[in-house]
C-alpha cells in the first residue's frame, strides 16, 4: 500500500482509477503504476517522496481540490468558454448527433466517428500524435496507451477495450515528443488531463484536442479472465482479447467477446448476452466509478458513445452518439458530411439522454445515496437526488455484488465456482430490479423477496 500523504489517501480508500497522471506530475518521479491484487492499476511509491502533494492536484478523485477546479462545472468554464449550450446532466455542448463513418464503422465499437475525427486531425496537421489504447508491447498487460503518429498506427487502436490501462505509459514521454498531441480517454482520464493543463498551461498548447469516450465503468482485468473462461479458454492461456465483436446481421447490443488460446492459436467466442448483465450489476467494476457523476465526458472537445435507442440500436454495424463542444469539431463534422465521409443527423437533448438513461440514473440520480456522508469523496454536483426505497436497496445490493465479485474471483479464479458463489447475490439483484420495474409490487413484497 502506498504510504504517502494525499494521493495515498485516494488509493487507500479504493478511489484510484489508475489514470497515472499523479506519476507524471510527481516532481521526484517517485510513483510507479503497478497492478494491485484485484486487477486494477494503482500508483506505488518507488522513490523518495517530498510530501508536497503535487501528485494529487491532477487526481480526478482528489477529495480536496481547489475551489476554482472543484467539479467538472468549474473546469468547463475554464476550458469550454465558447461552448453555447448547457444542460445540468450533460454539461456544456454545442450540438448532439447520431451517425457513423462508412470507412471506420465495421472496425470500431460503435460508429467509427472517433477514428474519423482523429485521422482528420492528423491529416490536417492539427496534431502530430495521438495517445490511444492499443495492443500492449509489455508482457504484463494485453493493452496499454501508446503513441500513434500516422493514420495506419491510429486505425490499429480502433474499438473499445474493457481492460485497465494507464496514461503513465505515454505521459512520461510527452515532454520529449515533438509536435502536438490528441488524447482519447474516458471521463476521469480526461478530467485528469484538464487538471494537469490547469496547473501547467503549456500542456494546453501541447494537447489541443481531447476525445472523450462515454463510459459505463472501468473493469478489472478479472473481467477479461472471466469472459475468456466463458468462451472456453483458461485464464492462464488466453491471448488477444476482443470485447466488441459485432454481428452485423443482428442488433447493436448483440456483440461477442473473443480471444485466442495460446496453445493452439484457435479463436474462441462467447455472446455477451449469454453471460448475463455485466454492466448494471457492477460485476468487476472499479469502486471509483460509483462516485463519478460525469456521464458524457463533459470536459472533452468531443464525446462519443453507443446510440442505445431506436432506430439506431437495431443496426448491428453500430451507430455513435456524438456531443460536440468546440468549433473545430463542428467544422470537421460538417466537412465530413459534405464530402460523404460520414452520415450524421442531429438529435435532441432528450433523445440523447434516453440513449444513456441507465447511466444517468445510476451515476447522477442515485449518487447522493452512495456518498452517504463519505468524507473521502471528491466534491460532487448531484447531491440532492432522491430515490425510492427499492432503488436504495438495489444500490446496496449492486455495491455488494461489485465488491464480492472481485474477492471471489481473486480467491477462485474459475468460472464454475465463481458463478456458483455469486449466483445468490445476482438472483437477489435481479428480483429487486424486477420489483423496481413493476409498480404493482408493494413494500411488503420487497421484504418477502428478500427473506
Amino acid at each position: 500500500m502506498i504510504n504517502i500523504p494525499k494521493i495515498g489517501r485516494v488509493v487507500k480508500n479504493d478511489l484510484c482509477i489508475g489514470c497515472g497522471l499523479c506519476a507524471y506530475k510527481c516532481p521526484n518521479r517517485a510513483l510507479e503504476m503497478k497492478w494491485n491484487e484485484f486487477g486494477f492499476i494503482v500508483p506505488e511509491l518507488s522513490g523518495n517522496c517530498d510530501s508536497i502533494g503535487d501528485c494529487v492536484t491532477v487526481c480526478p478523485f482528489n477529495p480536496f481540490p481547489g475551489k476554482e477546479v472543484e467539479t467538472e462545472n468549474e473546469l468547463a468554464e475554464i476550458f469550454h468558454k465558447q461552448t453555447r449550450n448547457y444542460h445540468p446532466n450533460v454539461g456544456k455542448y454545442n450540438s448532439i448527433y447520431a451517425g457513423y463513418s462508412e470507412e471506420f464503422r465495421l472496425t470500431s465499437s460503435s460508429g467509427g466517428i472517433a477514428t474519423f475525427i482523429l485521422t482528420k486531425l492528423l491529416e490536417k496537421g492539427i496534431v502530430d500524435h495521438v495517445f490511444s489504447v492499443k495492443e500492449s508491447q509489455n508482457s504484463g498487460s494485453y493493452y496499454e496507451y501508446r503513441i500513434s503518429s500516422n493514420r495506419e498506427e491510429l486505425i490499429a487502436s480502433s474499438k473499445t477495450k474493457y481492460y485497465p490501462v494507464t496514461m503513465a505509459t505515454v505521459f512520461n514521454k510527452i515532454n520529449q515528443l515533438k509536435g502536438k498531441v490528441a488524447v482519447i480517454g474516458v471521463a476521469c482520464f480526461i478530467k485528469a488531463i484538464r487538471l494537469a493543463q490547469y496547473s501547467d498551461p503549456s500542456l494546453k498548447e501541447k494537447i489541443p484536442f481531447l476525445v472523450g469516450i462515454i463510459c459505463g465503468g472501468i473493469k478489472s482485468s478479472f473481467f477479461a479472465e472471466y469472459l475468456a473462461e466463458k468462451s472456453g479458454v483458461s485464464k492462464l492461456l488466453y491471448v488477444k482479447p476482443e470485447f466488441r465483436i459485432k454481428d452485423i446481421s443482428s442488433s447493436a447490443g448483440d456483440y461477442s467477446f473473443g480471444c485466442k488460446n495460446k496453445t493452439d492459436n484457435l479463436q474462441h467466442y462467447v455472446k455477451m448476452r449469454s453471460v448475463g448483465d455485466m454492466w448494471g450489476t457492477g460485476l468487476f467494476k472499479a469502486n471509483a466509478c460509483d462516485f463519478c457523476d460525469d456521464v458524457t465526458t463533459e470536459l472533452a472537445d468531443i464525446s462519443l458513445g453507443d446510440a442505445w435507442i431506436p432506430p439506431f440500436n437495431t443496426d448491428g454495424r453500430g451507430t455513435s452518439v456524438v456531443v460536440t463542444r468546440s468549433n473545430l469539431v463542428e467544422t470537421l463534422i460538417q466537412e465530413g458530411i459534405s464530402s460523404g465521409k460520414i452520415e450524421m443527423q442531429k438529435i435532441g437533448i432528450n433523445q440523447f439522454i434516453l440513449s444513456q438513461k441507465s447511466s444517468f440514473t445510476h451515476r447522477q440520480q442515485a449518487l447522493q445515496f452512495r456518498i452517504n456522508n463519505n468524507k473521502n469523496i471528491s466534491p460532487k454536483r448531484f447531491v440532492n437526488g432522491r430515490i425510492s426505497i427499492i432503488a436504495k436497496i438495489i444500490q446496496v445490493q449492486r455495491r455488494r455484488v461489485r465488491r464480492k465479485s472481485l474477492y471471489v474471483w481473486k480467491e477462485t479464479g474459475g468460472v464454475i465456482q465463481f458463478d456458483h458463489l455469486m449466483n445468490n447475490e445476482l438472483r437477489i439483484l435481479r428480483k429487486l430490479t424486477q420489483i423496481s420495474h413493476n409498480s404493482k409490487y408493494s413494500r411488503n413484497r420487497v421484504i418477502k423477496y428478500l427473506i
